[in-house]
């Protein structure tokens, strides 16, 4: 079935060379003010097909999404409303202790408005600061104009590192293994498995199990969009590097210690490929870098421990039915860098991720529930993912090795989750349905 790609928005099947950006987050006191808002900004938002023909030549990029009150606030009826899946009607916040957002990950620590009615993102990333200030003071003065639209809150997203070598702020290369989907014009890069089928990212198309099931309605929004899963986690660098320098004698050391937690050294080079030290050529080489298994070349974790952040939110060969749990990511890091040697200073920074998918509960659910927050993940016993999964001080981080492996006890926090919500990213037809409601 061939994709519509002029009618899917362009953040599902494009990576756009921005190099800074905001996630703007709204609220509609009136319907007819957010439909105003969104006929507006309706000839800015591009699809596949327009970002893939201008990339060289565009400036911006701009992405629509909504929550499930979001379309309420629009007008979409009730009826239609009750056709969305339970999960994204109950919204990420609603869906907390399911996640394992408990403690001080917990919506009640939330920043930006986060646990409370947000009803829609704007994504305005662009090539640089100029049109960053530029898209902004748009974007501000449309809001002004739109009677009953408010800005709760907004993150500005750095260049610091850029986004197109996508590192995060604790030093390491991001976003390597992406799924590639068929129809998209995008070749899988070796060791990332056979293209999948659209459906599992895009609705309204064939998924790996067949044709398309428990589509929302009407008609129109059943096709060309997907479901975003938006977590906000801050990165405690500092408390990083403390971790590492206390528990790993040399610099050296301290670095093949950090590449265990990630799965990856800083490089992106993958420890099953390079198990001893990093080596950037590799990490550089998207025709090497995503091309190994677990199950044959490392199947007791002793390059790559079974723990290891990489390893928990992609088990390759080593999990059941991995094509039905697949998902897109894109994002960006805000907040200061930290300089090299200062300790940490509390300030927020970190990474601010959508991950796209076209099931919440099969696909991003699946993965924080068993593959981040469970504790017997490969039957480890008493364990999180030690990068991005809840951390109280009482679990576990175990490193194979010969003869006797090394079990870090009392895991710090490295990353606190600062935000989060479910939004349904629509195609351009539903935008347009979307914003004349009420006509």
């Amino acid at each position: 079935m061939t994709l519509q790609l002029d009618d899917i928005q362009h953040i599902l099947l494009t990576r756009t060379p921005a190099m800074t950006g905001r996630y703007e987050f709204l609220a509609f006191d009136r319907p007819a003010g957010g439909r105003a808002w969104l006929t507006e900004l309706l000839g800015s938002v591009q699809s596949a097909a327009d970002a893939h023909a201008t990339m060289d030549a565009s400036r911006r990029w701009v992405t629509l999404a909504f929550t499930w009150t979001g379309l309420r606030a629009l007008g979409v009826p009730e009826a239609a409303l009750a056709t969305f899946p339970s999960a994204f009607q109950e919204g990420m916040a609603g869906r907390a202790d399911i996640l394992g957002d408990t403690g001080t990950h917990a919506p009640e620590h939330w920043v930006g408005g986060l646990a409370g009615d947000i009803h829609a993102i704007a994504i305005l990333f662009a090539r640089d600061d100029d049109e960053h200030r530029r898209c902004v003071g748009e974007h501000d003065r449309l809001v002004a104009r739109c009677d009953g639209v408010r800005t709760v809150s907004f993150l500005d997203l750095n260049a610091n590192p850029p986004f197109n070598y996508a590192h995060d702020h604790f030093g390491f290369r991001d976003r390597l293994s992406q799924p590639a989907i068929k129809g998209s014009g995008e070749d899988p890069t070796p060791g990332s498995g056979a293209a999948l089928e659209p459906g599992e990212f895009i609705l309204g198309y064939p998924d790996e199990d067949g044709p398309p099931t428990h589509l929302p309605e009407p008609a129109v929004l059943s096709r060309n969009g997907s479901y975003l899963a938006y977590r906000r986690l801050q990165e405690h660098v500092g408390a990083f590097r403390a971790y590492l320098s206390e528990n790993a004698a040399t610099p050296a050391e301290q670095e093949l210690l950090a590449a265990k937690f990630m799965g990856r050294w800083r490089s992106g080079a993958p420890l099953v490929l390079a198990p001893g030290s990093d080596d950037p050529e590799l990490g550089a080489d998207p025709l090497r870098n995503n091309d190994f298994n677990y199950k044959e070349m490392d199947p007791f974790g002793y390059a790559c421990p079974l723990g290891a952040h990489a390893r928990r939110l992609n088990p390759r060969d080593t999990a059941h039915n991995m094509n039905r749990r697949r998902m897109i990511r894109r994002g960006a890091t805000y907040g200061p860098a930290l300089p090299d040697g200062a300790p940490e200073d509390g300030v927020d920074r970190g990474i601010a991720a959508f991950i796209i998918c076209a099931d919440l509960v099969r696909q991003f659910e699946f993965a924080q529930n068993v593959w981040i927050n469970d504790k017997t993940f490969h039957e480890l016993g008493n364990e999180h993912d030690p990068i991005c999964g809840a951390q109280d001080g009482t679990l576990d981080f175990t490193v194979p090795k010969r003869p006797i492996r090394k079990v870090h006890k009392g895991i710090p926090a490295f990353t606190t989750l600062r935000g989060g919500a479910y939004f349904f990213l629509p195609g351009l037809s539903a935008l347009q349905y979307l914003a004349s409601l009420g006509n």
